[in-house]
């Protein structure tokens, strides 16, 4: 299946970190579309790290983003914007395109924090400010890899992590509690959230796993079918192209999800 690839950025004159990728198959497509965002600690990482999943995916009929956003020297309510207004162009493509406005969100780790908050809040609500061209498409859903579940210090956290998320917050914790709780994706679990996939890797270390259990029970008691699941002898951002067994069975749980025929047990 031949397939077109064409960027996409935010602004003229350009800014760099402000830019996605679109991955369009030629040929029959599905009724759903996929947005995906990186991770990397917030300081780094790149969109075309999920390159060959979303051709993976486009010869599944999906039509694709992978986004971009701006690295140091922003706050993460910067980088929610980036992502947000770039996901709201996303939109604007899809409509050019007469195709449905079903989009389902992959994020991993960093990109899993950002992806959660477009996915369960509302434009602005975080405190960050967006331009956007759309009334707001909410997601169908998401699927995410290695999710911090909030945005707090844990006793078992490695402290360069917990300096990290202090830095791009922009504040202390100690100066502005609020800010953190509105950067928790655990601030906005409610009903009318879209499902949740987090996919786990058994070898997590950086944002333990049980924390997203418990909001995926929170979405059951709300009647939201959200699925957790555990690979076994992964580690950390596993989820980033398709070669070990564990990656090809994520992939095939991925795409039933989206597919409505995802089966999982807690």
């Amino acid at each position: 299946m031949d397939r077109c690839f064409t960027s996409y950025y935010l602004d003229t004159p350009l800014v760099k970190g402000r830019v996605f990728d679109v991955f369009e198959a030629e040929g029959p497509l599905r009724d759903a579309a996929v947005f995906f965002v990186h991770g990397g600690g917030w300081t780094g990482g790149t969109r075309v790290i999920f390159h060959k999943i979303m051709e993976a995916l486009n010869k599944r009929g999906y039509l694709t983003a992978s986004t971009d956003y701006r690295l140091g020297g922003v706050s993460a309510l910067d980088q929610l914007k980036d992502v947000r207004e770039a996901y709201d162009r996303f939109v604007t493509l899809l409509k050019r395109r007469n195709r449905p406005l079903k989009i389902f969100v992959h994020g991993s780790s960093a990109g899993a924090h950002l992806a959660s908050l477009l996915l369960c809040a509302d434009p602005g609500e975080c405190g960050e400010k967006c331009e956007l061209e759309n009334e707001w498409v909410k997601p169908a859903g998401g699927t995410l890899q290695a999710t911090p579940s909030d945005f707090l210090h844990r006793e078992w956290m490695m402290p360069q992590m917990w300096s990290t998320m202090q830095s791009v917050a922009g504040v202390p914790y100690d100066r502005d509690p609020g800010l953190y709780e509105r950067l928790s994706l655990s601030h906005y679990i409610r009903r009318g959230n879209p499902p949740l996939f987090f996919l786990e890797a058994e070898l997590e270390y950086l944002f333990l796993s049980e924390y997203t259990l418990e909001i995926v029970k929170k979405h059951r008691e709300l009647g939201i079918p959200s699925h957790w699941k555990v690979y076994e002898k992964m580690e950390h951002g596993f989820f980033y192209e398709l070669v070990r067994k564990a990656q090809l069975e994520a992939f095939e749980d991925v795409c039933a999800f989206y597919e409505g025929d995802l089966k999982t047990t807690l």
